[in-house]
């Protein structure tokens, strides 16, 4: 993973970030939002992916139902936020839509991805800070932007 900053005023970063063939999307980025100690930012990227999981949260079950991308795909849409969790910690959520050979895709929330050749991400940090709680109707943490 390589990565610049190219903006940086008035409380907001910008930063390019590159991730490289072998490269697995999550943990590079969870340790550059703690190197950089990322409360609040946004992103979106273009690349490929030698292979993913995805997964589709079932409203019934409140449980994340996995969708395997078990070969090379194009990254054609990838979109995500940072915030604190309810631990403290930095806590991704990302969404994509991963081109297939044969012009389908497959969509959904990114769980693991591994890059081949590259993953090309332009993060925006904010002056401010999102914090996630547990909300216990829908099982999973969310932005509460009241805390």
């Amino acid at each position: 993973m390589r990565s610049k900053i190219i903006h940086d005023a008035n409380g907001e970063r910008t930063f390019a970030i590159i991730l490289e063939t072998g490269d697995e999307v999550l943990g590079c980025l969870g340790e550059f939002a703690r190197q950089h100690e990322l409360q609040a930012a946004s992103f979106k990227a273009i690349g490929a992916f030698s292979s993913a999981k995805l997964a589709f949260f079932d409203w019934e079950s409140k449980e994340y139902l996995p969708i395997p991308v078990d070969e090379q795909v194009e990254v054609a849409s990838l979109t995500g936020d940072i915030a604190i969790g309810p631990d403290g910690k930095p806590a991704l959520h990302i969404h994509a839509v991963l081109g297939k050979r044969d012009g389908s895709a497959a969509a959904g929330h990114l769980q693991e991805a591994v890059v081949r050749p590259t993953l090309e991400i332009i993060l925006t940090e904010a002056p401010g800070h999102l914090r996630k709680r547990m909300d216990a109707d829908v099982g999973i943490a969310l932005i509460d932007p009241r805390i």
